[in-house]
């Protein structure tokens, strides 16, 4: 299997966390590809390579935004969903029919409306911008 990003994922780790990468941090593509089987979706591969390297890394995965457990993935209106604000008031998801796509474009939905908007990113740039927002922005304004 080919790691477009698995490494630029892993080093999410030292940059915002200032501790480095474990193992123990990731999922392992066997019991990914396991659980996807059972929930019979076909997962983009950035987002599979981001489960891959830190799926199991609460500070990231719960930083501000809530990334969903690889079990709780789903398709609703065509998206194929895993990502929650806090409050419950946006979902993103990307084309579930893109899922051969290796980077798809990240969609958010307005979860009172169910309108959908382009994030006009692909996964890989809008995890890599939010997660910066996130430990620049948000978390400098709580300190």
């Amino acid at each position: 299997m080919s790691d477009m990003f698995v490494e630029k994922f892993r080093g999410l780790v030292p940059q915002y966390l200032e501790e480095p990468w474990q193992e123990a941090d990731g999922i392992e593509w066997a019991d990914l590809e396991a659980v996807f089987a059972e929930l019979k979706i076909t997962v983009p591969l950035a987002l599979r390579e981001f489960l891959h390297a830190l799926g199991n890394c609460e500070d990231i995965m719960e930083a501000y935004y809530y990334f969903w457990d690889p079990e709780e993935f789903e398709i609703q209106d065509g998206y194929l969903l895993f990502l929650e604000d806090e409050e419950e008031s946006y979902t993103w998801g990307m084309l579930a029919d893109q899922a051969d796509v290796p980077d798809p474009i990240v969609w958010r939905r307005n979860n009172a409306t169910g309108e959908w908007v382009n994030e006009e990113g692909t996964f890989s740039e809008f995890v890599f911008d939010m997660l910066e927002w996130v430990f620049t922005e948000v978390l400098s304004e709580d300190d």
